[in-house]
């Protein structure tokens, strides 16, 4: 689990402070919860979203334990570091936007006629509760050659969610190399 602390001070001096101090600055917010201003150990922040298994992992910030998804970063232009993350509290029963990765599977037809697949939407907005987001979007790229691209409409709908992207937006496709 995450340890987090609440930042007493939200201003730019006590950020600053903590940025040095090797945390990354986090605010988490739900529907019908005050938002909390908290802090995370940079590298025990990536470690777990990068090891975490589903949508949602768990964190424990001030004393209270809460199930958070990724909504959103920003990340310094130059160094690629991390400086703000926001994360949402995944309230059972509660329906929403998640935001879920799009995961190719296959070996395309088009790969051996010296082509690449291009992922245009890493992430797919998809409205729902919770318990009824799936992990990941796995997609079948097995027949698509050179040309070839995969529209929101083209996906197999979902139990229980939504996709709230226009159905006319490009998912992937398969590219010729240059």
């Amino acid at each position: 689990m995450l340890e987090g602390i609440v930042r007493e001070s939200i201003g730019k001096k006590g950020t600053k402070a903590l940025r040095r101090d090797g945390y990354l600055i986090a605010n988490i917010y739900g529907k019908g919860l005050e938002n909390i201003h908290a802090a995370f150990k940079m590298n025990e922040y990536i470690r777990t979203v990068r090891n975490k298994e589903t949508l949602a992992f768990p964190i424990n910030v001030g004393g209270k334990e809460m199930n958070v998804v990724v909504q959103s970063y920003e990340s310094q232009a130059v160094t690629g570091n991390l400086l703000h993350v926001d994360l949402m509290v995944a309230q059972p029963g509660v329906v929403t936007h998640y935001h879920v990765p799009v995961v190719p599977e296959g070996e395309a037809i088009g790969l051996k006629n010296k082509g690449l697949v291009h992922i245009a939407k890493k992430r797919l907005r998809v409205k729902a509760s919770i318990e009824n987001v799936p992990n990941s979007i796995n997609v079948d790229v097995t027949a698509m050659d050179v040309g070839d691209s995969k529209l929101i409409r083209d996906l197999p709908a979902l139990e229980n969610a939504v996709y709230t992207d226009a159905d006319r937006v490009s998912v992937l496709s398969v590219i010729k190399a240059k």
